[in-house]
C-alpha cells in the first residue's frame, strides 16, 4: 500500500507538472509585453495617431483661419460645428468599429481609412462652402481618423499587459507630435501655398505616413477573433465600466474647449495673429509629455491612480489659470500645463477599459465607450461659441463650462476605482 500510495503521489505530481508546463507557455505567451511585432505595432500606431488625433486637435487652426478668409460671415460658434462633428464621427463610429476589429483585426479597417482620410483633405483643398466642409472635413475626416485610431490602439492592447499603459503612451504621443506639427505646418503653407495646396501637401503626407503605419500595425498572432452582437447590453452590468463610461462623458463635454478656441482667445487678449497658431503647437507639445509620463507613471503605480488626479488638475488648471491668462506668456503657460494634464486621458483611458474588461471584448468596450463621447463632444464646441456669443465676448462662461464638466468628470473616476479596490493605497 505505501509503495501504491507513493506511485499515485509521483503519478499526480507528474501530471500536475506536465499541466503547468501545458498552461504556463499559453499564459506566458497571452500577452508578449515585447517583440518586434509587439514595437513596431507601437510604431505603426504612433504614425497613425500623427496623422489622425494630431489633425484632429489641430481644429483651432482651421477655425482661426475659416473665420478670417472662407468662412469670415459666420459666427465661430456656426465655423466650430465642423470641429464638433469630426469629434462626433469619429467617437461615435467608435463601437462599430470595434466590433469590426474584435471580428476582423486592424487592417480591414485602416486601408480604407487612410484612403478616405486622403480623400477628405483633398476634397477640403476645394471646398468655398459651409456644406461642403460640413461634408468633406466634418464627417469624411472624422470617419476616416475613427478607422485608423482605433484598431491601432486596440491592437497594441492585444500585445501588452504588464507593459500597456507604457506602449499606449508611446503611442498616444503620436498625436500630441502631429497637434504640434500640423498648427505650425498649415498655417506656413496656407501663407506661402494657398488653403488649397497646403490642405493638399498635408493629404500627401498623411498618405505616406499612414501607408506606413498600415504595413506595421498588428494584433497578436493566434489571438482568437469573436463575432457577437453590434449592441450588448451586457456590458452596462459592469459598474465599474460604466462609471468610466459616466465620467468620460463629462470629461468629453469640456475637454477640447481649448483645443478649438485658445488661438482665438490669445488673438482677442492682444496676441499677434502670426504668433497665435503656435499656443494651439505649445498646448499640444504639453501633452506630448502628458502622454508618457503618466502612462508609465500608471504602469507602476496603477493607471487609474494616475488618471483621475490628472485629469482633475486639467480641470483645475482651466477653472484657476485660463481666465489669469491675459498676456503671451501666461496663455503659452496655461496651454502648456492644460496639454499635459489632458494628454493623460488620452493615454490612459485605454488601458483603463483593458483593466476592467476581458481581452475578447476589448475592441467592443473601447467602441462603445468612445461612441458615448460622441454627443458630448458634439455639443461642446458649439456649446462654448454659444456662451462666448451670449456674454457679447467674454469667455468665462466658456472656460467655466470646460473646467468644471472635467472636474466633475474626474470624481466619477474616482469613484470607479474605489468599485475595483476601495484601499487607498492600493495599486489600481
Amino acid at each position: 500500500m505505501p509503495e501504491k500510495a507513493e506511485s499515485l503521489r509521483s503519478l499526480t505530481v507528474r501530471d500536475d507538472w506536465q499541466s503547468y508546463a501545458e498552461e504556463a507557455p499559453k499564459t506566458d505567451s497571452a500577452y508578449p509585453d515585447g517583440g518586434w511585432r509587439a514595437w513596431l505595432t507601437v510604431a505603426g500606431a504612433f504614425l497613425a495617431l500623427v496623422c489622425t488625433f494630431g489633425q484632429l486637435s489641430s481644429f483651432g487652426t482651421f477655425q482661426s483661419w475659416y473665420s478670417e478668409h472662407q468662412l469670415q460671415d459666420l459666427p465661430p460658434s456656426t465655423i466650430s460645428w465642423i470641429g464638433a462633428l469630426q469629434l462626433f464621427i469619429f467617437f461615435f463610429s467608435g463601437g462599430f468599429i470595434g466590433r469590426i476589429f474584435d471580428a476582423y483585426g486592424p487592417r480591414v479597417l485602416m486601408i480604407p481609412g487612410t484612403a478616405i482620410l486622403v480623400f477628405s483633405s483633398m476634397v477640403t483643398s476645394i471646398c468655398n462652402q459651409y456644406y461642403q466642409y460640413i461634408l468633406a472635413q466634418g464627417i469624411l475626416f472624422g470617419l476616416g481618423v475613427g478607422m485608423l485610431f482605433y484598431p491601432s490602439l486596440a491592437a497594441i492592447s492585444t500585445h501588452f499587459d504588464k507593459y500597456r499603459a507604457t506602449a499606449l503612451g508611446i503611442a498616444a504621443a503620436g498625436s500630441g507630435v502631429g497637434g504640434v506639427v500640423y498648427p505650425i505646418m498649415l498655417q506656413r503653407l496656407f501663407i506661402s501655398c494657398g488653403f488649397g495646396w497646403g490642405v493638399r501637401i498635408s493629404g500627401f503626407i498623411c498618405l505616406a505616413v499612414c501607408a506606413l503605419a498600415c504595413c506595421t500595425v498588428t494584433s497578436r498572432p493566434g489571438l482568437a477573433r469573436t463575432s457577437g452582437p453590434w449592441f450588448d447590453l451586457s456590458h452596462f452590468r459592469d459598474d465599474k465600466f460604466v462609471l468610466l463610461i459616466a465620467g468620460s462623458v463629462l470629461i468629453s463635454l469640456g475637454l477640447f474647449i481649448p483645443n478649438f478656441y485658445i488661438v482665438t482667445y490669445a488673438v482677442d487678449h492682444g496676441v499677434d495673429p502670426s504668433t497665435a497658431f503656435y499656443v494651439l503647437a505649445v498646448l499640444n507639445a504639453g501633452s506630448i509629455l502628458g502622454r508618457v509620463a503618466p502612462a508609465v507613471l500608471g504602469d507602476v503605480c496603477g493607471r487609474f491612480n494616475i488618471l483621475a488626479p490628472s485629469v482633475f488638475f486639467a480641470g483645475l488648471a482651466t477653472l484657476v489659470f485660463w481666465p489669469l491668462a491675459h498676456s503671451t506668456t501666461a496663455v503659452m503657460l496655461y496651454a502648456a500645463l492644460y496639454g499635459f494634464f489632458s494628454g493623460a486621458f488620452n493615454a490612459l483611458i485605454v488601458p483603463c477599459i483593458a483593466q476592467v474588461s476581458p481581452i475578447a471584448q476589448l475592441g467592443a468596450r473601447m467602441g462603445l465607450l468612445y461612441s458615448a463621447l460622441a454627443f458630448p463632444s458634439l455639443a461642446g464646441g458649439p456649446a462654448a461659441g454659444a456662451l462666448l456669443r451670449a456674454a457679447h465676448g467674454s469667455y468665462i462662461g466658456m472656460i467655466a463650462l470646460s473646467g468644471a464638466t472635467v472636474v466633475a468628470g474626474s470624481l466619477l473616476y474616482v469613484w470607479a476605482r474605489v468599485r475595483i479596490d476601495p484601499r487607498p493605497l492600493a495599486r489600481v
